[in-house]
């Protein structure tokens, strides 16, 4: 009995001493010691923390393998790895910009009947297992790069009587059906029960400009179908200049959303890409400018995002770039690209007033900080218009092909 009782006092105190050991000061400095830190190449490297009035924990640097050792009494106990970054300088963006994108292949978004001889119908496509969300790439051998493709073959094989060997790819996987079209009495042609897509367009935010390689990054998200949610897999696409003409406000439960008129025909800005989870990419035909930063602006990478005051940049009318006040609620960085990297807040009255928040062609937004350029603003939270998630900068510029470390550590 007297043994058992001695367990379990034993027992509660190393519970009370494991449960009180990570609000023991030294340990919740280790605990706060990163395995991994970011500094550009023009920095130092310092040690992540240093208390030179404590002796039972310390630092020191490794100049052999680049590394900042902490110790207690003279025994190595944690290391942090330093990795160099680039020193990258950006033209920040904040520029509404139109998107058109030509799909690679031709989007199917539904299917239809075809109204045959008496009270025949049927839909060709579906009987053949073409599913919505796949992409037609051929018909018979030939490249299918428009609707206009498929409808002359559609018109060819339907005369011909023969069928149509088509390639799909779906889920990323390519595969084959046959397909015979159907005459349709009432619109008298030959047709196949599928709707279909070859391009899509819309509106939003340029982020930045990297003057020395001519590529930019916009948006902060990957544009999908708006039928099948799909992300739009690109043939080819073209980014031109766009001229808010009015907002939608928005409010809880309803996203707002930015309007404007742009041209594809005009004001052509450069190429798209790229479509990605991070946002749209290419190159741009000529530099832009940003008058507010005209030199530019160096890039802070996400260990160097703080919590606190922030800026964004935006055109909330015409072609008028302005800058508001945001706060960057929380800071998640990563070793992993991840597009939800921040939480940011609108606090600017002015910005709140006329848009409630974040709303739909705002993303894209550069969010500057500490005058580095840190991330872009991607998605609004739809029960709460005033926030919503940022993405890191070095993320989208991985994904635009702009190299971000340095390829041999200097020593320190």
């Amino acid at each position: 009995m007297h043994q058992r009782t001695f367990k379990y006092i034993c027992g509660s105190i190393l519970l009370l001493f494991m449960l009180a050991l990570p609000l023991l000061s030294p340990v919740q400095k280790y605990l706060s010691i990163p395995d991994e830190v970011k500094v550009m190449a023009s920095e130092e490297v310092q040690p992540v923390w240093n208390d030179s009035s404590n002796e039972t924990l310390t630092a020191f640097s490794s100049a052999s393998d680049h590394q900042v050792f902490y110790e207690v009494a003279g025994v190595p106990l944690k290391k942090t790895q330093i990795q160099e970054m680039k020193d990258i300088r950006l033209v920040p963006g904040g520029q509404s910009v139109g998107v058109e994108l030509h799909t690679k292949g031709v989007l199917v978004v539904g299917h239809h009947l075809v109204a045959g001889k008496g009270d025949k119908k049927g839909s060709p496509g579906e009987d053949a297992n073409v599913q919505v969300g796949d992409i037609l790439l051929k018909g018979n051998g030939q490249e299918l790069n428009s609707m206009e493709d498929l409808s002359s073959l559609v018109k060819e094989s339907g005369k011909s009587g023969e069928t149509i060997e088509l390639t799909l790819q779906r889920n990323n996987e390519e595969m084959t059906t046959s397909l015979q079209p159907s005459f349709s009495e009432k619109d008298q042609e030959y047709q196949v029960g599928l709707y279909v897509r070859d391009s899509a367009a819309g509106i939003g935010t340029m982020t930045f400009y990297h003057p020395d390689s001519k590529k930019y990054g916009a948006l902060g998200h990957v544009i999908s179908d708006m039928d099948t949610k799909k992300p739009i897999q690109i043939h080819e696409g073209t980014i031109v200049e766009s001229h808010v003409t009015s907002i939608e406000r928005g409010s809880q439960g309803v996203p707002g959303e930015k309007r404007a008129r742009f041209s594809m025909n005009d004001d052509r800005l450069g190429t798209i890409t790229k479509n990605t989870p991070f946002g749209i990419f290419g190159e741009l035909d000529d530099t832009i400018n940003n008058d507010r930063y005209p030199e530019g602006l160096p890039v802070g990478y996400s260990d160097q995002v703080e919590e606190g005051p922030a800026k964004i940049l935006t055109v909330l009318n015409g072609d008028k770039l302005q800058a508001f006040d945001i706060e960057i609620v929380s800071n998640m960085p990563k070793k992993t690209p991840v597009t939800k990297g921040m939480i940011v807040k609108v606090t600017d009255k002015e910005l709140l007033e006329k848009t409630g928040g974040i709303v739909q062609g705002m993303s894209g937004s550069p969010i500057i900080q500490n005058g580095k350029i840190v991330g872009a603003v991607t998605h609004v939270f739809v029960n709460d218009p005033t926030s919503g998630y940022g993405v890191h900068i070095e993320w989208m510029l991985q994904e635009a092909g702009i190299e971000i470390y340095e390829k041999s550590a200097k020593a320190s």
